[in-house]
């Protein structure tokens, strides 16, 4: 189960560093859709910080078992967040959203058998 968790959890942590990294250099297609959905630009560094918070913490739960639980919880709570606020907004364009959330799922069921 191990493996499965590192390639989950290392495939989980590459998307939330990209998505950080696109938010962080405020790549417009990133920045229009979080505004989009009325999302504070304040708030953009803070959720960028989770997303790069969440990756690394997926990736240092490769040795500390607890560290990659919680930060799988981290990450699903961030998401479902996220799917609440395109909902909220009567934007049903959730897919990838979604798949965060299913992965993080994944990351912690996965870490939890592999300890």
């Amino acid at each position: 189960m191990f493996i499965a968790y590192a390639v989950v959890g290392l495939l989980l942590a590459a998307g939330l560093t990209m998505s950080a990294v696109g938010t962080f250099t405020r790549v417009e297609k990133v920045i229009a859709s979080m505004l989009g959905l009325g999302v504070p630009e304040s708030w953009l560094p803070r959720l960028a910080t989770l997303k790069a918070l969440g990756a690394v913490g997926l990736v240092v739960g490769l040795w500390v078992p607890l560290i990659g639980e919680a930060a799988a919880v981290g990450v699903f709570l961030y998401f479902v967040g996220a799917v609440v606020t395109h909902l909220r907004a009567k934007d049903h364009e959730i897919a990838p959203a979604g798949v965060f959330v299913v992965l993080a799922v994944a990351a912690f069921v996965l870490r939890l058998a592999s300890a």
